[in-house]
């Protein structure tokens, strides 16, 4: 059988810790009902399957295991596991993974 390619979107895929999202039980989002996985979707706008610019997969577990947290990575950049504790604020999140989805902080008016 030969090898085959498939085509993607992807500018970003994002690795989450299946295990740690399910001992969590969501933490993430606004009202902290969600998984980290989805918050971000959700936050960063990125679709599903290969014509999103932006995939965001569970993934097995790290062996890192925090409390009260979850592990992300940016695939792009392996060596930085993120450790995201519940709660965290999912714009610090984006920059931490290295993600670019052309938001910034608002800027405030000079007094």
């Amino acid at each position: 059988m030969a090898l085959k390619t498939s085509k993607t979107r992807w500018r970003d895929v994002v690795l989450v810790c299946r295990k740690c999202q399910k001992k969590l039980d969501g933490g993430f989002g606004p009202d902290g009902d969600k998984t980290l996985k989805k918050a971000l979707r959700k936050y960063l706008k990125a679709g599903k399957g290969r014509k999103a610019e932006l995939a965001v997969v569970g993934t097995d577990c790290f062996d890192v295991c925090p409390r009260n947290a979850v592990v992300a990575v940016n695939a792009a950049n392996p060596k930085a596991l993120l450790i995201v504790p519940a709660g965290a604020d999912l714009f610090e999140v984006k920059a931490r993974l290295g993600l670019d989805d052309d938001r910034r902080l608002k800027a405030f008016p000079a007094d």
